[in-house]
This record gives structure tokens, C-alpha cells and sequence, in this order.
């Protein structure tokens, strides 16, 4: 494809170079470039994209994959919209509730795919993952007030990750990687950390949700289970989110006391919605049977 202007995006946390490129034509598209060493990487990124697009989620729609001199490089279509965390916490409640049911519902679509049948049992690979984020905590000379709640009800809730299914994963499902276009509908973007894994772990990020807008974090996960929501949901959920907080405030060193105190932050407030671990339904966690 020829393009007649090419212009940096300098949003998110991708390793990719992304740009909105145009063509004679006048149509815009998102041009996405990586380094040569992550060509197999980003060819299957680019080949799940096509088949979870083929499930009708609204998303970037992969349009071509290649090398170039940058480069490995995918051409995907451009969504013509605003970021989803700054346009739906200033929504109406119902909206809101809404926008979540949407996104729990474009997530059931994407774990509809299985993960290989050769993949690492869930529990052992976990459990190496838990392993790794507790000796990292343990080392990192910054440590969060009652940090101990989240390793006890780690070590006492371990044995849920046992037997888990595996899906593919869209791999960082939350809020700030969604887009609103002019016409109102949400969009997913952001594909780059896809994986396989248990569908239930997807929803790990669900706290920067939560933090924006409670409404919608509670959507995500009704339209998800389109009913009654599982008590082993939570108490999986509690164990993701407290593995994942864990190792949040050393990920956050290298880039300044900002990040930080804004792990310290968020780890005092997941502690908060669990009662110190206590309790595995957060209490953002709205029913939402006033809002249908």
C-alpha cells in the first residue's frame, strides 16, 4: 500500500512504533512497526486478529502484514474515534452499565477460541508466574501497607488455578484499551499481548475499569456471564488481581515515584474493596438489576 502522509502516535505502553498513515485516497489507517526479532510473534498476533475479527468484534481490522526496513510491520484499519476511559465515565449510569455489558459481551467472543491442546497445564504454569511476582515483591525495597493480605490469600487460594480451561486471550482487556467512534460503539484495540490462558485471568485488569468507572467494570462482568455471576469467579479473580498487584510497585521503579505512588494507590484501594482479602466480591461490584 501507498500512503501520502504518515504521522506518529505516541499513545500507550506498546513497544510498536504505531502511526496514522493515509493514502491517494484519502483513508487513514493505523500502521503498527516492530522490531525484526518479533516477526513470528506479530505474524500469530496478526493471523488471531483476522480470525477473532471473523467472530464480529468491533476492533482494528488486520489488512496487511510484511516486513519492512523499520522492521516487521501490520497495516490495520483506523478507528475513527476517542479513548473509551475518557469519554464513558462521563456517561449517564445507564450508558455506562451499558458500555460494560458490551465489552463482557466482545470478550465472551474472543475466549471462544480454545488454546492448543499441548499448552502447559494452568495451575503449573501459574504457579510459576506466583512464584516469580512473590520473590520480586520480597526483593523490592518498596512494600505496601498490609501487602502480607494479598501472599495469605494467594498461598490459601492456590488450589482453585487447578484444572482451569485455557482460551485465547486478548491479553490486557480493560477500559484503556478501548475506543469510543462517533457513532457511540465501543471498540477493542490493542492486541499486542495476546496469549492463551484461563479465560477467568483475563479479567485481572478489571481494576483500572473499576477505577474509572465502577458501572462499567460491573457490566463487563454480567454481560460476560449473561446471568448469575459464580462465586469461584471472585475468589479466582481476588487471587489474579492480588498475583498481579504484587508485582505492580517493582514494575513501577524504573519509572519514577509517579508510577509509584500510583501502584502504593491502587494496591491500598483493591484492599479496600476485599476488606484486607476478607471478602472475594469487591465492593464496587454492582448487581446492575436496576439499570437493564
Amino acid at each position: 500500500m501507498n500512503f501520502v502522509s504518515k504521522e506518529y502516535v505516541s499513545k500507550g505502553w506498546s513497544s510498536d512504533k504505531k502511526y496514522s498513515v493515509m493514502d491517494e485516497k484519502g483513508t487513514r489507517y493505523l500502521l503498527r512497526v516492530s522490531d525484526i526479532a518479533q516477526y513470528d510473534a506479530k505474524q500469530f498476533e496478526f493471523n488471531m486478529m483476522k480470525l477473532v475479527s471473523s467472530f464480529g468484534v468491533p476492533m482494528c481490522q488486520p489488512i496487511e502484514f510484511g516486513t519492512c526496513e523499520e522492521g516487521v510491520y501490520s497495516i490495520q484499519s483506523w478507528i475513527d474515534g476517542e479513548d473509551a476511559q475518557q469519554i464513558i465515565p462521563g456517561c449517564p449510569d445507564t450508558e455506562q452499565y451499558a458500555y460494560g455489558l458490551e465489552a463482557g459481551r466482545i470478550l465472551g467472543k474472543i475466549h471462544s477460541i480454545p488454546a492448543p491442546a499441548s499448552k502447559e497445564a494452568w495451575d503449573i504454569r501459574f504457579n510459576r508466574k506466583i512464584d516469580h511476582k512473590m520473590r520480586k515483591y520480597s526483593e523490592c525495597p518498596v512494600k505496601y501497607e498490609n501487602g502480607q493480605a494479598f501472599i495469605e490469600y494467594i498461598n490459601e487460594n492456590r488450589y482453585l488455578l487447578k484444572n482451569r480451561p485455557q482460551v485465547y486471550q486478548h491479553g490486557d482487556y480493560h477500559i484503556g484499551n478501548m475506543m469510543i467512534d462517533h457513532s457511540g460503539q465501543l471498540y477493542v484495540i490493542d492486541f499486542d499481548r495476546n496469549d492463551f490462558g484461563d479465560p477467568w485471568e483475563e479479567f485481572n485488569r478489571i481494576v483500572w475499569c473499576a477505577q474509572k468507572a465502577p458501572l462499567f467494570a460491573s457490566g463487563m462482568v454480567n454481560g460476560y456471564f449473561d446471568g448469575e455471576v459464580p462465586l469461584e469467579f471472585w475468589k479466582l479473580l481476588a487471587l489474579y488481581i492480588s498475583s498481579n498487584t504484587l508485582s505492580s510497585v517493582s514494575w513501577a521503579i524504573p519509572f519514577g515515584q509517579e508510577e509509584v505512588n500510583t501502584m502504593l494507590g491502587q494496591a491500598k484501594e483493591v484492599l479496600s474493596w476485599y476488606d484486607n482479602m476478607r471478602d472475594p466480591v469487591p465492593t464496587w461490584y454492582f448487581k446492575g438489576n436496576d439499570l437493564q
